[in-house]
C-alpha cells in the first residue's frame, strides 16, 4: 500500500469517527432536553393534583365564592390539556406556548384564589389548607428548578446544533428545528423588572 492511499484512509477513518461523534452528541444532546422536559412534567402533574384538593378544602369556607373555585378548576383543566400538548412534542413551540399561557391562567386563577382566601380567616387557620399551601409552593419552587434544568438543556443542544460542523450534519440526522425553550409570565416579570432611579 502506497503512503497516499495510507493517507486517504486515514483521513477517511477520522472523518467517519467525527461523524459518528457528532451524531451521538447530538442525540445525547436531545435526550438530555427531553429527560429535562419530562421532569417538568412530574411537577406539574403533582401540582395539578394538589389543586382539587385545595379547592375542596376551601370549598366549605368559600360557598359564596363559586366563580372564584371554578375558575380555578377550569384553569387547571386547560393547564392540563396544556401539558399534554406540549409532552406531546417536548420542545415543539406551539406546545411549549400553549402550556405557557395556560400556566399563566392557572396562576392569575390562583392568585385571585389566594386573595379572596384572606378575606376568610377560619380558612387561613385551617391546619389542611396549611399543609397544601406549603406542598403547592414546594411544588412551584421544583417546577422552577426543572424549567431552568430544561432551558440549559435546550440552549446547550440549540448551540452545539449550530455550530460547526454539527450545523452540516444535523439536518441529516433529523435535528431539523431549533427546540423552544418554556417561558412562564413570571419568569418574564422577573426579567422585566422595574428599574428604580433616586
Amino acid at each position: 500500500m502506497s503512503v497516499s492511499s495510507l493517507v486517504t484512509l486515514l483521513v477517511l477513518a477520522v472523518l467517519f469517527f467525527g461523524v459518528i461523534a457528532i451524531y451521538n452528541r447530538l442525540v445525547n444532546l436531545r435526550a438530555r432536553y427531553r429527560n429535562a422536559f419530562a421532569q417538568i412534567e412530574v411537577q406539574l402533574k403533582r401540582r395539578y393534583d394538589l389543586i382539587p384538593n385545595l379547592v375542596e378544602t376551601a370549598k366549605a369556607y368559600l360557598k359564596h365564592e363559586r366563580e372564584t373555585l371554578e375558575a380555578v378548576i377550569a384553569a387547571r383543566n386547560a393547564a392540563v390539556a396544556g401539558l399534554k400538548a406540549a409532552a406531546s412534542q417536548p420542545g415543539a413551540a406551539a406546545g411549549l406556548a400553549q402550556l405557557a399561557s395556560a400556566e399563566g391562567a392557572l396562576g392569575g386563577a390562583l392568585g385571585r384564589l389566594n386573595v379572596t382566601m384572606e378575606a376568610y380567616p377560619d380558612l387561613k387557620a385551617s391546619q389542611n389548607l396549611q399543609q397544601l399551601t406549603e406542598e403547592l409552593s414546594s411544588t412551584e419552587n421544583k417546577v422552577a428548578f426543572a424549567r431552568q434544568a430544561y432551558n440549559d438543556a435546550v440552549m446547550e443542544y440549540n448551540a452545539y446544533r449550530q455550530s460547526f460542523p454539527a450545523v452540516v450534519l444535523a439536518a441529516n440526522f433529523g435535528h431539523k428545528a431549533e427546540v423552544a425553550q418554556l417561558e412562564f409570565a413570571d419568569s418574564k416579570q422577573i426579567q422585566d423588572a422595574p428599574k428604580v432611579a433616586f
